[in-house]
């Protein structure tokens, strides 16, 4: 696309010094910044945000459009920020507003856009108003802005319905009334210290719109919304009538997740939005039964991404890629979204450990595999991923091949649900270990003092500075990758691949001049030389108009 001068900036210094692209998010490839493991610049052994803005010169390098940052307001803590006490406040142990106000403009400095998290399912329990809440008893106005319930039971012993908390549990916590006795319970679907808000109260939708301006006014090009598709909850608040609710989710629509009335949340929204200059966008984590729901994020008047979670989960099976693929296009094209495309992010095992183990095993798992298979497979998906039309996602450390940490001590586990017994599996540490930056050093680079969970022996020599550089490295298949995505007309932004005829286990694809083609197989296959060999993530042959690719490979030509 062609570069267009920047737009007069947003009443603040918004986007002033990014070049605009007109409908940039189309095609973006946006890296995920865990802040907490991505770069500590005081020694402390926790990531910061002047870490972070530190090393955007090399996310630059890398070849990314656009950074999202997951959250850095203040907060206890007890789910790694996802419980937020103040939004428009950055946590002393990541900075002060001064620092991100700084990352912001260093980034749009050097050409790269800023996306933050935006939490608004539920507040801290030190949030002030859930404070005022509960000081306040049975009856008061700010109870309104909660769920807060009385008990079922002779004595309102029991939880006021069956829902079941993500991180394992009732999803009902009951409170001490200010006189001391047993009282009414609040809802949380997450950790007892992440109250959900009643988004019916009209506080809770002022209060929220006055943080995105706040967040706008600062300069960040969009947000990425936590637990898009809660939020609004059925009327009664009705018993589900199972057990083992998570087993449910992704497969069924709940009376806490996936409900109609979000969307006239993000219709307010996206006027906000779009009184800004600089193209600003939203988006959705929405975890929902099909595909065909999520499109349901992305009208024209909504939001503008919602994450591919479908893909995420998808095994390493050409059948079932060409299935969600199609699924993905065929969803997004009538309301006129980019599909998006991700293989890991801060809750899931990574992908180079997932492909390393047999499938059928989930997202989140406690065994390393064979590293060497999962490795390959993880660098053929990214080739795969990158060619397919729409946006894509990376998390850190993965273009570094980063397996997961899969035998973390236990005494060392910081994942709220670890110590929830029947929530979420709990393994999610192993994907946040901070990433290495050099072969030596106390961590690896991280910092100058340790980091917050210990990283394995040997992670030097998957370090920036050990790849970079390095022919083959998958570091510098990445940045080559990221390259040849930018500089090649047919990748990028559409809407819809021309399947080509292939072997068994292969998945092959035209886009104008371009032609990908993955095996997913574990043999080597003959396919025909489709041009000039632009990129593969493997060593391949080519002998009489014919090419051999080995087992999980990918590769990219051009006829051009």
């Amino acid at each position: 696309m062609s570069q267009q001068p920047s737009a007069a900036p947003a009443p603040t210094s918004a986007v002033a010094t990014v070049s605009e692209r007109h409908d940039w998010w189309r095609d973006a490839v946006i890296y995920q910044v865990y802040p907490r493991s991505f770069a500590d610049s005081n020694g402390d052994g926790m990531g910061d945000l002047e870490g972070v803005r530190t090393r955007l010169p090399y996310l630059r390098d890398l070849g990314v459009d656009a950074v999202w940052l997951s959250p850095f307001y203040a907060s206890p803590q007890a789910d790694a920020g996802y419980d937020v006490a103040d939004y428009r406040a950055v946590d002393p142990m990541f900075g002060t507003l001064l620092d991100a106000d700084a990352l912001i403009r260093d980034a749009h400095a050097l050409g790269l856009r800023i996306i933050v998290d935006l939490v608004p399912n539920h507040s801290s329990d030190q949030y002030e108003w859930f404070k005022r809440a509960l000081a306040e008893g049975p009856g008061s106005p700010s109870r309104d802005r909660y769920h807060f319930r009385p008990g079922k039971g002779k004595n309102g012993e029991l939880p006021p319905n069956d829902w079941e908390s993500i991180f394992g549990g009732p999803a009902w916590t009951r409170v001490t009334e200010p006189d001391g006795t047993p009282g009414e319970w609040y809802l949380h679907l997450f950790a007892p210290e992440q109250p959900d808000f009643n988004w019916e109260h009209p506080a809770v939708g002022d209060e929220f719109r006055s943080i995105l301006r706040f967040w706008l006014d600062m300069g960040v090009d969009g947000f990425r919304i936590d637990v898009a598709h809660g939020m609004v909850k059925a009327e009664g608040l009705p018993d589900l009538g199972s057990h083992e609710q998570l087993k449910l989710l992704g497969n069924d629509v709940m009376p806490f997740f996936d409900q109609d009335g979000v969307h006239d949340i993000y219709r307010q929204w996206r006027l906000i939005l779009d009184e800004y200059s600089g193209e600003r966008i939203f988006v959705a984590e929405a975890w929902t039964p099909t595909v065909e729901r999520t499109a349901n994020y992305v009208r024209p008047d909504e939001l503008h991404q919602a994450f591919n979670f479908q893909y995420l989960g998808t095994h390493w099976d050409a059948e079932e890629l060409r299935t969600v693929i199609d699924r993905t296009l065929d969803a997004m094209r009538p309301v006129g979204a980019p599909a998006t495309w991700v293989l890991s992010n801060h809750d899931v095992t990574r992908h180079a450990t997932r492909f390393a183990n047999p499938a059928g095993l989930g997202t989140q798992i406690r065994l390393a595999g064979d590293r060497a298979l999962g490795l390959r497979r993880a660098r053929a998906a990214t080739l795969l991923m990158l060619a397919l039309p729409g946006s894509a996602y990376v998390y850190q450390g993965e273009e570094l091949g980063l397996p997961d940490v899969v035998d973390l001590p236990d005494e060392v586990r910081q994942d709220p649900a670890y110590f929830r017994g029947a929530g979420q599996d709990g393994f999610r540490d192993g994907c946040r270990v901070p990433i290495p930056w050099t072969r030596e050093g106390s961590s690896y680079g991280f910092g100058d003092g340790g980091s917050w969970l210990p990283q394995p022996a040997g992670w030097g020599e998957l370090s920036v500075e050990a790849q970079t550089g390095e022919p083959g490295s998958t570091l510098e298949l990445y940045r080559e990758a990221l390259a040849v995505r930018r500089a090649t007309a047919d990748l990028g932004a559409g809407d819809a691949v021309e399947w080509l005829r292939a072997p068994e286990g292969v998945v092959a694809f035209r886009r104008g001049e371009f032609v990908c083609v993955a095996n997913t197989t574990g043999e080597s296959v003959a396919v025909p030389a489709h041009g000039r060999v632009l990129l593969a993530s493997g060593e391949i042959t080519e002998a009489a108009g014919e090419a051999k690719v080995p087992a999980d490979t990918t590769v990219w030509w051009t006829r051009a």
